[in-house]
């Protein structure tokens, strides 16, 4: 799990680091408080009380000076420290640290914010001391934000105000068992404060063409990483993934990916020896292959040199039955020049997650 919280911490350092210019920047702190979603039954046993916390961020504003801002309507972009307590003896509390941006809305009096990082749990499942901790089998978790708020900047001497509804999401993408992971949706109320308001500050407007054209790209990815199927203690196995894929963009913003992924997935030889032994009436020899191949379509949405990718894919070839044929991936890729990325995603099966991936790739 070190290296993964190393990679998270280079890729996003990256991804957000502050920029050597002079815009104002924001801080906010929020209170929230809400609802544990049963997204799972095993984990109603964990549900016992409502999940606090605070938020707390910083928020680097935008205003054209490259052409990626304009063209999102100005976004800010930063950093996040999350403290939630789950009030549950078992879970206990988290906290995390995340890189986010901010898109706004409705003459900037909406704000949608997505962070993604990494948490800290201080009671992960124990099979000794804690073994009713079916959500969480590491103390290092992935985690996702989103937040949607009314929000005004201002209002008196720098002060602002904002409200709304966030959701937290946590796990370890099966780099563990168990995972049965948690998802937090709650109302967030909070203050913000502008730094350097008195500076004038005017939205550059866009300059760019609106027409744009460029030919089919093709794209070359080696993703990597560790993990471990359902059954607790069956041991921790790196996997591989071959990915070649074309895309399409449509405009500045968005292309279209159609391609194929190999899967060289260890932890499925362990599991499939399991199930021949374990589950006799499931007529598992023990022999079927562990590979898998599918295909996929996808989108990649640009935002400066980090993009949000989103991919469905099928299993064309399947000999042994995990989790259905259809995959789904989501994640972000941060280009180095013009035709070299890293990549960091995570794959699963509809809700059920099978793995953090983390990848390099060319796009030619």
């Amino acid at each position: 799990m070190r290296y993964i919280l190393y990679a998270y911490i280079l890729f996003f350092s990256i991804s957000v680091s502050a920029q050597a210019d002079k815009n104002p920047f924001t801080i906010d702190a929020n209170y929230f408080y809400g609802n544990i979603a049963e997204h799972n039954t095993d984990i109603s046993h964990l549900i016992t009380g409502h999940p606090s916390g605070v938020i707390l961020s910083y928020n680097q504003k935008t205003f054209g000076k490259k052409a990626w801002e304009s063209r999102f309507n100005y976004p800010d972009y930063g950093a996040s420290f999350i403290y939630q307590k789950f009030n549950n003896e078992y879970i206990n509390e988290n906290i995390g640290v995340y890189a986010h941006y901010n898109f706004y809305f409705f003459n900037r009096n909406v704000m949608f914010r997505i962070g993604q990082g990494l948490a800290y749990n201080d009671t992960p499942y124990d099979k000794v001391e804690n073994f009713r901790n079916n959500a969480f089998g590491t103390h290092l978790l992935s985690s996702t934000y989103l937040m949607l708020n009314y929000k005004k900047e201002n209002i008196l001497k720098g002060i602002g105000v904002q409200a709304g509804f966030s959701l937290i999401h946590y796990s370890n993408a099966n780099v563990k068992a168990p995972n049965s992971s948690i998802n937090s949706i709650a109302f967030n109320i909070g203050a913000n404060y502008i730094f350097d308001k008195e500076k004038p500050t005017e939205y550059i407007p866009s300059t760019e063409e609106k027409y744009f054209k460029e030919k089919v790209k093709y794209n070359f990815a080696l993703r990597t990483g560790v993990n471990e199927s359902d059954v607790i203690d069956t041991g921790q196995y790196a996997f591989f993934v071959v990915s070649a894929y074309a895309d399409k963009r449509l405009n500045r913003k968005s292309a279209i990916q159609v391609g194929t992924d190999v899967f060289f997935s260890n932890f499925l030889k362990k599991h499939i020896q399991y199930k021949a032994v374990a589950f006799p009436e499931d007529n598992v020899s023990g022999d079927e292959d562990y590979k898998r191949v599918g295909v996929f379509v996808g989108h990649e949405l640009f935002i400066s040199k980090t993009s949000l990718i989103t991919q469905l894919g099928y299993y064309v070839y399947y000999p042994f039955d995990f989790e259905g044929r259809v995959y789904n991936r989501v994640g972000l890729k941060r280009y180095f020049g013009d035709k070299i990325y890293g990549a960091l995603t995570l794959k699963s099966h509809g809700a059920k997650a099978e793995a953090v991936e983390i990848g390099i790739g060319i796009r030619l």
